[in-house]
């Protein structure tokens, strides 16, 4: 994980911002001292490991220390069960695709340039051309937590209005945002889900928010990132493609946080 954790740490001592990557450490609250730590997951015991007992929800056992699930349920029932609920209905729901990444140019909408977030990189088509694709476009996002950063003039303009309460019933396997936050219920559910898939998930959410960014109304060619031009046909069919592509990669990473959240959770039956 250094490789992500190690330059995002000398960006923070020179203060510099990075619109793209700082999203996996500011949004997420994930530290990366603790990107970086190794657990093991439920049902291995670790020899030799007296150090982890200062972790929580670890215990002694005869051959060495192993991860206390009894305890770790005792505090995070009602987060198993939803992150459960969450990742197995949206396991069970086709891709939807072609939202084309509008989210972020709904973010912008209509707003002074003092007041867009990445306000240190321009616009790849100017205030006035941002608004006119987004009023020249069908915006349908499902995702609330993308969805609550609209702008107020942009927020109508979508074809939902999710909402916290109907997450569950909403989120689907095509959105990119979903397919991030598979990072943030994995660490959630720390030091009960293993680190490699941790990391896999927070890989998954950095190329994730790769394309997010370079599909998004900003101009980040400087710093490498060619934008994906959702405002043209072929920008279109490469974002729908890339889309796709995160959907199939992302569902083995689902099924193994829903297997975390089952295995612990039938402890429940053994009480």
């Amino acid at each position: 994980m250094r490789r992500f954790t190690g330059p995002h740490q000398e960006r923070k001592l020179r203060k510099e911002k990075h619109p793209v990557m700082d999203f996996l450490f500011t949004y997420y609250s994930h530290r990366p001292v603790r990107l970086e730590r190794w657990h093991p997951g439920p049902g291995l015991v670790l020899e030799d490991a007296d150090e982890y007992l200062e972790f929580p929800h670890y215990r002694r056992v005869a051959e060495g220390v192993t991860l206390d699930a009894g305890s770790f349920l005792g505090q995070r029932e009602k987060t198993l069960e939803f992150v459960r609920a969450l990742l197995t209905a949206t396991l069970g729901r086709p891709a939807r695709l072609g939202c084309f990444g509008l989210h972020e140019w709904a973010m912008v909408y209509r707003q002074r340039p003092e007041e867009v977030r990445h306000n240190a990189w321009p616009l790849r088509l100017g205030s006035g051309g941002t608004d006119q694709v987004v009023e020249t476009s069908r915006i349908q996002c499902g995702h609330f937590d993308a969805f609550r950063f609209f702008t107020e003039p942009a927020r109508p303009r979508n074809t939902l209005q999710p909402t916290r309460e109907d997450q569950v019933a909403n989120e689907q396997p095509g959105c990119l945002h979903a397919n991030m936050d598979l990072f943030k219920w994995a660490y959630k559910l720390e030091p009960a889900t293993p680190s490699d898939l941790v990391a896999d998930c927070f890989e998954l959410a950095a190329d994730v928010r790769e394309l997010d960014m370079r599909a998004s109304p900003y101009d980040l060619a400087d710093l490498g990132y060619e934008p994906v031009r959702i405002e043209t046909p072929d920008g279109r069919a490469e974002y729908v493609r890339r889309q796709a592509e995160f959907a199939e990669r992302a569902r083995p990473l689902r099924e193994q946080l829903v297997s975390v959240c089952q295995s612990l959770l039938a402890v429940t039956s053994l009480r």
